[in-house]
């Protein structure tokens, strides 16, 4: 069956880095465009970074030129690396593959001093 594993997260203090894993399971996963979610506290999820089947990037402009999302097709995994984090990024990350539905755990990313 399909899974989406997070992970990476943690206490970070403003402008910090983290770099969070997604690691996929039960689908060819070459195949499929994926995207990282954040859901804050009080607030709806939102896409934070999206990536294609061939690598083409977007963002969300409050994370322009801080995040990057890649790709390591061989082993199935995508990561967001998070630089010059600031308080307002603390969410629970999410990462899913366009056009499935199951969401992973997340993992709790939290920056304060």
């Amino acid at each position: 069956q399909v899974q989406l594993v997070e992970s990476g997260g943690g206490l970070v203090q403003p402008g910090g880095s983290l770099r969070l894993s997604c690691a996929a399971s039960g689908f060819t996963f070459s195949r499929y465009h994926m995207r990282w979610y954040r859901q804050a506290p009080g607030k709806e999820r939102e896409s934070v970074a999206f990536i294609t089947t061939t690598g083409d990037t977007t963002y969300v402009d409050s994370v322009k030129g801080r995040f990057t999302i890649s790709r390591d097709n061989a082993k199935s995994t995508v990561y967001l690396q998070m630089d010059s984090l600031k308080p307002e990024d603390t969410a629970v990350y999410y990462c899913k593959a366009l056009g499935q539905s199951v969401w992973g755990q997340g993992t709790q990313v939290t920056v304060s001093s």
